[in-house]
């Protein structure tokens, strides 16, 4: 290697030491100074505090109203569940021996304990807090952050909605503030406090995940808020909150395979609960408003029987006799769509607002009958207590064919109910056919073909010859009390 002369190595050096200075110049011209480890620069700084500020401001001022709520169920065991089935050992014999008196002895009551959360809505002390929390409690306890407790007596539970009201009397009590969880917004940053696994006082945070969770199977009327922060066995009944300090819902339930926290928990919008908590302060109940049909979900097969541009809508199955629906002109067939001017995306929805609808008040159905579009007037009623509950109202949407049909006789009619119906009767299915596997059983009673009634087997040949080979046929199907629509494919 050729050795470099002095003048060489000095014309490098002025070029290397140029080389760093332009370096130095871009990097400052383009802000490319690297960060010293540790360093965050003040304004980034100053943001974060402010964020973590609000956090510790929200739950130092609503924890106080944050209570622990614990519950005593007496009950007794039906029988000691021994090899011998019944109680101690086979009927009408007495137990003799070691064990003797241990089996001869009548069932005592035991005492159940559990442990759930609250929020004290009012300086009078009404507490919110869920029904699942004080269901069949013969004492309720309350506990505050300041260490006081209480003994709380139960003011009204909707169990259709897992909401419950409770009371406690002392002075100075502290209170939350309740907001507007019509505002809500996914990506919104939550707080949730609660007592989990009887650790007092516990702050998690998270943001709301989605609105409108329906079909999550915890409660007859369901909109929940989905939020992420952590929920646990325990936080029931406590509040979530935004960080305006403000009671935006209350957590109610998580979604996990273990029975922990797995990053989806359901509250109640405040709202639906303020409504609910105002009718047990001052009726003692709920009220519902009524429509008297029965609704199920418009599947893609449906959409394409009814000519419809989305599967939006609830279709309406059956119309209650007498009901407020029958009596504006509602038929079996319509789509509603609208409901006072609000979208109805699906069942949950209709029936949602229904309920949350004055009893008595007007309201104005949107309706899709046969292709066209209409406005309906309807007067709501009040729901009747023993009406069926929505998993039995929302009847299946799809079953397919595989069965013997036979025409309707009195005779029938009076064994299976139909009275005064017409229609074909499923006398047999097919084991193993699709109408099998799809549930449709003996005793079903076919009632429309394609929206042609059918009373004979003419009847139903000859509608059969209006649908296109290969396509789907549009049923309506009695199933006992009540009617639903099926789509069947050949």
């Amino acid at each position: 290697m050729a050795k470099m002369s002095i003048k060489e190595f000095s014309l490098l050096a002025v070029v290397g030491v140029a080389c760093v200075i332009v370096g130095f110049v871009l990097a400052a011209a383009l802000n490319l100074t690297p960060p010293v480890s540790g360093q965050v620069d003040e304004e980034t700084i100053k943001t974060l505090d402010q964020l973590s500020a609000a956090y510790e401001h929200v739950a130092k001022v609503v924890s106080p109203a944050v209570v622990n709520i614990t519950t005593t169920v007496t009950t007794s065991p039906q029988s000691f569940n021994s090899p011998f089935g019944g109680g101690g050992g086979p009927q009408g014999f007495q137990f003799f021996g070691p064990f003797g008196d241990f089996f001869n002895q009548p069932p005592q009551q035991y005492q159940m304990h559990g442990e759930g959360s609250g929020v004290i809505v009012s300086s009078d002390g009404i507490i919110l807090t869920n029904n699942h929390v004080i269901a069949d409690a013969t004492q309720i306890n309350v506990r505050l952050l300041d260490d006081r407790e209480f003994t709380a007596k139960v003011i009204g539970t909707d169990p259709k909605t897992d909401i419950a009201v409770i009371k406690i009397d002392g002075e100075d009590l502290p209170v939350a503030v309740l907001g507007d969880s019509d505002q809500v917004q996914v990506g919104e940053i939550v707080l949730a406090i609660g007592h989990p696994f009887s650790l007092v006082n516990t702050v998690t945070q998270g943001i709301i995940s989605a609105k409108g969770r329906s079909n999550v199977g915890l409660a007859e009327y369901e909109d929940f808020f989905q939020t992420d922060a952590a929920i646990n066995p325990g936080n029931s009944g406590g509040p979530l909150i935004n960080l305006r300090g403000e009671v935006i819902g209350i957590n109610t339930a998580i979604a996990t395979s273990t029975g922990q926290y797995a990053g989806v928990g359901f509250a109640i919008p405040i709202n639906m609960c303020k409504d609910i908590m105002e009718q047990l302060l001052s009726e003692g109940k709920v009220t519902r408003g009524w429509l008297g049909v029965y609704i199920q979900p418009v599947t893609k097969d449906l959409q394409k029987q009814f000519n419809l541009d989305t599967s939006d809508g609830a279709l309406v199955s059956e119309v209650t006799a007498d009901g407020p629906a029958e009596k504006a002109g509602i038929k079996s067939g319509d789509i509603i769509t609208q409901f006072n001017g609000q979208k109805v995306k699906g069942v949950n929805e209709l029936r949602t607002m229904v309920a949350a609808a004055e009893v008595g008040s007007e309201v104005t159905l949107t309706v899709i009958r046969d292709g066209a579009t209409k406005e309906i007037n309807v007067v709501l009623g009040e729901l009747p207590e023993n009406l069926p509950s929505s998993k039995q109202e929302q009847l299946p949407s799809e079953q397919t064919l595989g069965m013997v049909l036979q025409e309707l006789t009195p005779e029938i009619a009076k064994q299976l109910g139909y009275e005064g119906e017409s229609g074909l009767v499923v006398g047999d299915v097919v084991p193993g056919s699709p109408a099998d596997n799809a549930g449709i059983q003996r005793g079903d009673l076919i009632v429309e073909v394609g929206r042609r009634r059918v009373a004979t087997l003419d009847d139903f040949r000859k509608a059969m010859s209006y649908v296109p080979q290969g396509e789907g046929v549009l049923l309506l199907v009695k199933s006992g009390d009540h009617a639903h629509y099926v789509v069947v494919t050949p």
